[in-house]
């Protein structure tokens, strides 16, 4: 038997209903996320495949990361070397084929220094050459569904075959500080001066770090077919944003709308509870079992990011096949409660049985299909929080 799909109208109080202010950036193409609750704030051009300059370094980063946590190299690790490696221009350590810089040292030389040379390094370090440690990149970023990327080198330098959606160094962005928070902090580092070398280079050219609105990484780029481009996390309170955006004119402009960014993001939403555990939301007919209805309940905390302007309520729609077949077990995923708030994504929360309902003898059969003859089953249900 099909159930008809039902529904059922919650009214959700003291959650702001009004839009948030538009943000109209000057960037190419930017994504922003918040972190905790995984909603898209901003979504310009985000899934367009894009020159993204050093900004692509951190997949190198994640690749040797992933390493760290299988065991395949420590934080000691020594690696050699290459002519090819010490030849690379623009942004650099410095090393030559005297050095063997350990893992260490170099994630600190790619993170502050942005150098070139170290993530050739790190490569041939990991998978011997640099095409086969792309070839891995590549593999790695279909993994984790990263469709807007294809990795030609480990650099970012440029190639036609290098290009990476805003969306997807969104995802890598949140990958690395949520999967290996004990290595997020190198992201913060200001300066690092390895060996004495170039002193005049070793500033960390994110331009938010001392700006105490907390921002604390993660990686710039630029090149002249990019522009100036910045991947970035902030975090205030109990929210961390991440921002992605490219296209920038220069250091100053990258710098301003990066900021403008951040302070929009946190300014105009605000993340509330308004729902704990356990809360029942609606209760629901139960079709032939050893009881007439069973509660549907959120089975985490209902947290939501909303519009920050004005306090009032919304309404949440409840969605569920009705009536519900015994038996049904505790915890099993029912329904859902779908919320639409203008600016915003439409965010879906599962709805679960709050208790067991076993499937039902003689007796309720008969009262259930008593009920299904005089059309008293499928009702409808409004109820408040």
């Amino acid at each position: 038997m099909r159930l008809p799909r039902f529904l059922a109208v919650l009214i959700l109080s003291c959650i702001a209903a009004l839009p948030a202010r538009a943000f109209e950036t000057i960037a190419q193409a930017a994504y922003v996320v918040d972190v905790g609750t995984a909603i898209v704030l901003m979504d310009k051009q985000a899934d367009v495949p894009l020159p993204p300059a050093s900004m692509s370094k951190l997949m190198t980063l994640n690749m040797l990361f992933e390493a760290l946590r299988d065991g395949r190299v420590s934080l000691d690790t020594r690696f050699g070397v290459s002519s090819r490696a010490k030849s690379m221009g623009g942004s650099t350590m410095f090393l030559n084929e005297q050095d063997r810089p350990t893992v260490e040292e170099l994630i600190k030389g790619i993170v502050v220094l942005s150098g070139n040379d170290a993530c050739v390094v790190v490569a041939e370090g990991l998978a011997g050459t640099e095409d086969a440690f792309a070839r891995q990149m590549n593999q790695r970023a279909r993994d984790l569904g990263m469709t807007g990327s294809t990795f030609a080198n480990s650099s970012g330098w440029p190639s036609p075959n290098h290009r990476m959606s805003m969306r997807d160094l969104g995802i890598l962005a949140t990958r690395l500080i949520t999967e290996f928070p004990e290595y997020y902090g190198y992201f913060g580092m200001e300066e690092f001066a390895w060996d004495g070398r170039a002193p005049t280079n070793r500033f960390n050219r994110n331009p938010l770090l001392k700006l105490g609105i907390g921002a604390d990484g993660l990686k710039t780029g630029h090149t002249s077919e990019a522009g100036y481009g910045l991947v970035g996390s902030a975090m205030q309170g109990n929210r961390r944003i991440v921002f992605v955006l490219t296209g920038m004119n220069s250091e100053k402009e990258r710098a301003e709308e990066s900021e403008r960014i951040v302070n929009w993001a946190f300014r105009q939403f605000v993340q509330k509870t308004v729902a704990e555990k356990g809360t029942r939301l609606a209760e629901a007919p139960v079709w032939m079992g050893a009881e007439t209805s069973v509660g549907l309940e959120v089975a985490d905390d209902l947290e939501l990011l909303i519009p920050a302007l004005e306090q009032g309520d919304i309404e949440g729609e409840i969605v569920y096949r009705s009536p519900l077949e015994a038996p049904i077990v505790a915890g099993q995923d029912l329904g859902e409660l779908v919320i639409a708030l203008e600016g915003l994504p439409v965010t879906r929360v599962p709805l679960v049985a709050d208790r067991d309902v076993a499937r039902g003898g003689f007796v309720p059969r008969v009262r259930t299909a008593a009920r299904v003859l005089f059309g008293k089953l499928v009702g409808s249900a409004q109820d408040a929080l």
